[in-house]
């Protein structure tokens, strides 16, 4: 079942914003999910995450040792071939340790296509305000229907 369908069928799907600071985005692959901030200043390799943990296994990269499980991960671009990108992706999706939901400043179309197939939010185009407010460790609603950011105070 989709994101998006679960949001409708719990009555999340256009419901009003909570509290905290809203931004806007570009929608690449639909859905809303909430979690924790984890910002990569590094393009991120998923092939180079532990598929069974979330951990972040590359060195040197600034999230290495970094688990990306259930997160909102904030990075600037996906790398590597579109073989490994997409399997990584996939073997996290499978394994229930893949991000919950993906803001990317450059998005690719592998990344983009993976998100799409695997039912991932992700969005683009993030306010430039969003940058400057959001933290390591913040929580923040990724709603990807409505094409917005919601920092929770």
């Amino acid at each position: 079942m989709s994101r998006r369908r679960q949001a409708i069928e719990r009555g999340t799907e256009g419901a009003p914003p909570r509290a905290g600071r809203e931004f806007s985005c570009r929608s690449l692959s639909e859905g809303v999910a909430e979690g924790e901030v984890l910002i990569s200043r590094d393009a991120v390799c998923f092939y180079l995450v532990e598929y069974e943990t979330g951990v972040v296994v590359e060195h040197p990269h600034d999230i290495n040792g970094r688990n990306i499980a259930g997160k909102v991960l904030v990075m600037p671009s996906g790398k590597g071939s579109s073989v490994v990108q997409a399997d990584g992706l996939y073997k996290l999706m499978k394994n229930g340790k893949a991000p919950a939901a993906i803001i990317v400043a450059q998005p690719d179309t592998v990344l983009v296509s993976g998100a799409i197939v695997m039912d991932l939010p992700l969005v683009d185009r993030a306010d430039a305000a969003f940058y400057e407010a959001v933290s390591d460790g913040d929580r923040v609603v990724v709603d990807a229907v409505g094409e917005r950011l919601i920092l929770k105070t």
